[in-house]
């Protein structure tokens, strides 16, 4: 298993127009190529101009197939383009993590 963890931050005062522009337009998309993700949650201490959504795949192979599968979607190069013009998104952080040998989901 390999989880991919992702940590956006939004410009100060923007993050609830991000995640309605991305529900509206993204999540469905993203949903249909990788699968539903294990967590999608907004930040509530912290940098609260920040949210995190972890994607699961089987491996690393997985990973890659499916993204491709994304990125060759013509509706998310559509959604992409919306999210880039709304330009609230200031930085992403991606963390590729494996469940320690305890752990069974």
């Amino acid at each position: 298993m390999l989880l991919d963890v992702r940590t956006y931050t939004c410009r100060p005062g923007t993050i609830k127009k991000h995640l309605a522009l991305y529900a509206e337009h993204g999540y469905e998309i993203q949903s249909r190529h990788l699968g539903k993700p294990l967590a999608y949650a907004q930040i509530e201490t912290g940098n609260v101009n920040s949210y995190m959504h972890i994607w699961v795949y089987d491996s690393a192979a997985d990973r890659e197939a499916k993204r491709q599968g994304l990125q060759k979607d013509p509706a998310w190069a559509d959604y992409l383009k919306i999210s880039a013009e709304a330009a609230y998104l200031i930085s992403q952080e991606n963390q590729l993590m494996t469940p320690v040998s305890f752990f069974k989901p």
